[in-house]
């Protein structure tokens, strides 16, 4: 692997910094240091942060100095690579792509020469690796095929619905609850990607997948009302 780089984020975080590159190997290596962070139990550490090729370690400076820190780290990131992980789960979501629920559908066809059947058809074609959760609470960050990339909307939303797919340049992704946002939304999953009262909450990991499956808007309807009603989505 390449080397990494240990680069100060403030006095109370530390950057570790896989590569330039967006990968799956880059990105397991990311995971793998989380990991075993998490089982170190280092004095001192807090919050850790994973990226796509990063991990943001959150400090205690009254507990630990940063060249003691990145002394640790350093040796911790030896043999991340061979390090084993349980079968990654693939989570199939169900994706409405009509105009109500996908209004960017035609703008992305469009940037990309296509017709809104093929977008799809791309869009759904493969299980996509969740690189890292963020932005709200659950939210997949997932690297797609470059043949139906867009720009982000020049002025965000104030409001997209929760469940709504978008895609931002390669990236695509699901808003698990109504909040502001600039991706352009091509579909809508009625699957709850974050339910409070769900143990454990959040229904997605990094290092697992996603697949989109497109359905039409009354079986969207019907998976909707199961999952109000109390019933298991998708």
């Amino acid at each position: 692997m390449d080397k990494a780089r240990f680069l100060p984020a403030g006095d109370r975080a530390l950057v570790v910094e896989f590569g330039r590159e967006i990968s799956p190997e880059t990105n397991r290596l990311v995971r793998n240091l989380y990991l075993a962070l998490r089982e170190a139990g280092i004095p001192g550490v807090g919050e850790l942060v994973p990226s796509y090729r990063s991990l943001l370690v959150y400090y205690d400076p009254l507990a630990t100095g940063i060249r003691d820190l990145e002394r640790t780290l350093r040796e911790l990131t030896a043999g991340l690579g061979d390090r084993e992980w349980p079968a990654p789960r693939t989570t199939v979501l169900p994706v409405c792509y009509e105009p109500e629920y996908g209004p960017d559908l035609d703008f992305v066809a469009a940037c990309n020469g296509l017709s809104r059947e093929e977008v799809v058809t791309v869009h759904t074609r493969t299980a996509y690796l969740i690189y890292m959760l963020g932005f709200s609470p659950g939210f997949p960050y997932l690297h797609m095929s470059g043949r139906i990339s867009a720009p982000r909307l020049a002025n965000p939303r104030k409001c997209i619905p929760a469940g709504s797919v978008g895609i931002a340049g390669s990236q695509t992704g699901v808003y698990p609850v109504d909040s502001p946002g600039g991706w352009r939304i091509i579909g809508r999953t009625p699957v709850r990607l974050y339910d409070p009262d769900r143990v454990p909450p959040i229904l997605l990991s990094a290092g697992d997948y996603v697949r989109f499956v497109p359905v039409g808007k009354e079986e969207y309807l019907a998976i909707a009302a199961r999952a109000t009603a109390g019933g298991t989505a998708g």
